[in-house]
């Protein structure tokens, strides 16, 4: 008689061999179309089940009504975000991670999970060229990582004024003068709302035509603030990828008492290739910094780093403590002092897996090949009729803009071109809007993507760029 453990176990089997399957068939086809929201809605809604289900039939259920509206984001011409190509060998140690169940919230619990994290911790330090005492939270993502830098920089400036904010709260506390480049990410804005700093109350620093923060802007605000002050800059720009000038600006933060953070979610890995180290130059003068491992380390979903230089404003902003939680001894890094969640997944295995696998060589030359090919199609589309590169890539990011005549009209051409490049399905571009109108952005951030991916995808660009053309022309 087969157990419920059999049928538990075969339900694994069965998941592993559908991923399996997917992986292969995403990575060579040709299109990689995708069923819309309502399709895929219509395909699962059914009433509430009243009886519990076979596992593997379940499983199998799952994977034939979702597959059709999977978008292909680890395919190698995914070039719609700045997102990773979740590696396979990251991937398979996340589902080890799933099937351990840990809960990486205690060192005592969870010691293996806590031992990963510490180690790796370690190597990303090293691998960014960031001080060997920071400490680093591992988060969900750079949302939260941008979250967790500001919480410890709002206690920190605070409590050089005199106010402890994790006690007593913001009521009747100092306030903070928060300043940001123009082009910040709005995931930054998050968090300052999150922590009560509100979107709305920065000093917005002038920024040039590829989105870096003017040095004499931020002097200039720097001199008109009294009292705690907090800088957030940027490494990597979302649509430009370019970064801020913190050689520059570190020491003017550093003057002024303000505390500088750094949103890097792709950029600081800029510090892991020798060849665009020099991008972020200065960076490692900042006071704390947010990136992801699932852009350029290509971890599954669900990894982010939120490093601080000063640890003990890290704990002071993050910790948790409970009469029923064992405590860690002083030396030692406890993983629940330095993320919002005390309950979470062990992400730690996976980003140790990565960094095994790739190493240090291997991570700098999948950034540096990334950002080749984005030169190299980002030349060959700006030689094309009717194409502007609207900033030329100096990292992995560029985007382009179609045709002539007016704004408005070239607003309508790019747009109509990224949803038949969507459509075709050979390669997935989006739309942003940059200085008020609208472009074409590319990201090349996959460990997957090669040369001939990078061809195709511009073929795919072109042929959708000649139809939009000619039938704009045939429209009159």
């Amino acid at each position: 008689m087969t157990s419920e453990l059999d049928r538990d176990l075969a339900a694994m089997a069965a998941a592993a061999k559908a991923a399996i399957a997917y992986r292969g068939q995403v990575a060579t086809a040709a299109r990689t179309p995708v069923a819309t929201y309502e399709d895929s809605l219509a395909a699962f809604a059914e009433p509430t089940p009243e009886a519990g289900q076979d596992p593997e039939q379940v499983i199998a259920d799952l994977a034939a009504r979702a597959a059709p509206g999977i978008r292909a984001m680890t395919a190698p011409r995914f070039f719609g975000w700045v997102i990773g190509s979740s590696d396979p060998t990251g991937v398979a140690a996340d589902w080890l991670a799933a099937a351990w169940g840990q809960n990486a919230g205690n060192l005592v619990a969870a010691p293996a999970a806590a031992a990963v994290e510490t180690v790796a911790a370690g190597w990303l330090l090293d691998l960014l060229g960031l001080p060997p005492t920071a400490s680093v939270g591992f988060v969900t993502g750079a949302t939260i990582a941008n979250f967790v830098g500001l919480a410890a920089a709002r206690g920190e400036v605070l409590r050089r004024a005199g106010w402890d904010v994790e006690a007593d709260g913001l009521f009747g506390a100092p306030p903070i003068s928060v300043l940001i480049g123009a082009d910040a990410h709005a995931t930054v804005y998050s968090g300052l709302r999150y922590l009560g700093l509100g979107a709305r109350r920065v000093t917005t620093i002038e920024t040039d035509d590829a989105g870096r923060m003017r040095p004499a802007a931020l002097e200039r605000a720097l001199g008109k603030v009294a009292g705690p002050a907090v800088v957030i800059a940027q490494a990597g720009q979302i649509n430009t990828g370019a970064s801020d000038p913190f050689a520059m600006i570190a020491p003017m933060a550093r003057e002024a008492g303000a505390w500088l953070h750094v949103d890097g979610a792709f950029g600081l890995w800029a510090r892991a290739a020798p060849s665009r180290a020099h991008l972020v130059s200065g960076i490692d003068q900042a006071d704390s910094w947010a990136t992801d491992g699932h852009k350029w380390l290509q971890t599954p979903y669900d990894c982010g780093y939120a490093i601080v230089k000063d640890a003990a404003a890290h704990r002071r902003a993050m910790g948790i403590t409970a009469s029923y939680l064992p405590s860690a001894a002083e030396d030692q890094r406890e993983p629940s002092a330095l993320v919002p969640e005390l309950s979470r997944r062990a992400r730690g295995f996976a980003t140790w897996a990565m960094i095994r696998k790739l190493g240090r060589s291997g991570i700098a030359g999948m950034v540096e090949r990334c950002c080749a090919i984005a030169a190299r199609m980002a030349e060959r589309l700006a030689k094309a009729d009717g194409v502007t590169l609207v900033c030329p890539p100096e990292l992995n990011q560029f985007m382009i803009r179609l045709g002539q005549g007016s704004e408005e009209e070239r607003d309508r051409l790019t747009l109509e071109t990224a949803a038949r490049i969507q459509e075709d399905a050979v390669a997935y571009l989006g739309s942003a809007l940059w200085r008020g109108r609208w472009v074409l952005r590319v990201s090349v951030t996959s460990a997957a993507t090669t040369e001939e991916d990078a061809d195709m995808a511009v073929e795919a660009v072109l042929r959708a760029w000649r139809g939009v053309r000619s039938e704009a022309l045939a429209a009159g």
